[in-house]
């Protein structure tokens, strides 16, 4: 008997779907690994519950499953050792609203949003779209290994600074900061009276055999700060779904964001998204580890494809994420996405990260596809030594 193929390896097709991954690049040879949307089929747990649920054949306005809300609760203190009260998680349409509502939430029309870049292009945009100042500080890096520089988001403070836009696990760079970076960010905010909203939906993505701390989960002061942003979107591949959850235990801060919401944001969460979202957290940790386990091999493939095979590019490790950050400034080409996608590999343009001269590959798919992109670049890469020579 032949090998058994693993649900991951499955190649499925996706064109005429309506996938914005895909469409991109309709009609041409090119592999879409840009965007962070995996190629794997959703668990089927996940699958069931849309069954059921869409051969009740009614769908009316939605509430959140009370379920669910107890499910996030469980889930929460037994992964993080954190307790939370039911009435502290708020549901949201995406992650993203929820960065949009901190900025909002937070200070006044002028005041400053500090991010720390290279960082995921709505971190970049929330503080302008809700009237606010993006304050830009650099992590540091050393042999593409990104660290966060507290001294210098120290001295990026002013009087004007209100809140501070985090993502961990970070996108893109894959780091999860440990405890003593997050001990450190948070010092300086509880000093400065500066609220966190800290992104963490890829808090399940943990590829390094360490363990993700929610920064707001380190203390009752850091808490009392912070706005923790989560979805299952990122782990079980539902972000088309669109639902996710903002935990604000402090009850002014949450009442604060609640009315930022009033007026801007449906205040009906997608049905399918609560169904999928229930399944995924209470039914799906066993494909959550298998996924994890093919995620890594992924990775470590790349790592090593990149960094030996492809010089003079160059990533560091992924901690967490489904996410590579590559280096190719020392490619010499004036745009490196078109310079792959010309290669017929389709990656994420670091400009739009804020740090020109990188690009970001999505590894969430087949090994097969993965292997052939990898091709693609290698061959891209050495013909261009070639010709420069």
């Amino acid at each position: 008997m032949g090998k058994k193929i693993s649900e991951f390896d499955k190649c499925i097709s996706r064109i005429d779907t309506g996938s914005l991954k895909y469409d991109k690049y309709k009609g041409r040879d090119v592999i879409p690994m840009w965007v962070a949307d995996m190629d794997f089929r959703s668990p089927e747990p996940v699958r069931d519950a849309l069954r059921k649920r869409i051969n009740h054949g009614i769908f009316g306005y939605s509430s959140v499953p009370g379920e669910l809300i107890g499910v996030i609760v469980d889930k929460l203190k037994r992964d993080y050792g954190w307790i939370v009260s039911p009435r502290s998680i708020v549901p949201l349409p995406s992650v993203v609203v929820g960065l949009n509502l901190a900025c909002r939430c937070t200070g006044s029309d002028g005041d400053e949003a500090i991010v720390f870049t290279p960082v995921y292009p709505p971190f970049l945009e929330a503080p302008p779209h809700s009237r606010r100042t993006l304050v830009m500080v650099p992590l540091a890096c050393r042999n593409n290994f990104y660290t966060i520089d507290a001294q210098a988001f120290e001295n990026a403070i002013t009087k004007k600074t209100k809140t501070l836009l985090l993502c961990n696990p970070h996108n893109p760079v894959g780091r999860m900061f440990g405890k003593k970076e997050l001990k450190a960010v948070a010092g300086v905010c509880l000093k400065n009276n500066i609220t966190i909203c800290s992104d963490e939906i890829h808090c399940e993505l943990v590829l390094a055999g360490k363990k993700h701390i929610p920064i707001a989960a380190m203390s009752k002061e850091i808490e009392d700060i912070t706005i923790t942003l989560i979805s299952a979107g990122k782990t079980f591949n539902l972000p088309g779904l669109n639902c996710g959850f903002a935990i604000i235990p402090n009850e002014k801060l949450r009442r604060a964001f609640k009315t930022a919401k009033v007026g801007i944001v449906e205040p009906f969460v997608n049905l399918f998204g609560l169904t999928a979202s229930l399944a995924a957290y209470r039914d799906c940790e066993p494909w959550k580890k298998d996924l994890l386990i093919y995620l890594k091999k992924n990775k470590d493939i790349l790592h090593k494809a990149v960094n030996t095979q492809m010089k003079p590019l160059s990533m560091g490790d992924v901690e967490a994420t489904y996410l590579a950050w590559i280096d190719a400034r020392k490619l010499n080409v004036a745009d490196p996405v078109k310079f792959f996608e010309e290669a017929g590999v389709g990656l994420g343009d670091g400009s739009e990260f804020g740090l020109p001269g990188f690009v970001r590959l999505t590894f969430g798919c087949p090994r097969k596809v993965l292997l052939e992109a990898l091709d693609r670049m290698r061959k891209a890469v050495n013909e261009h030594l070639v010709e420069s020579v």
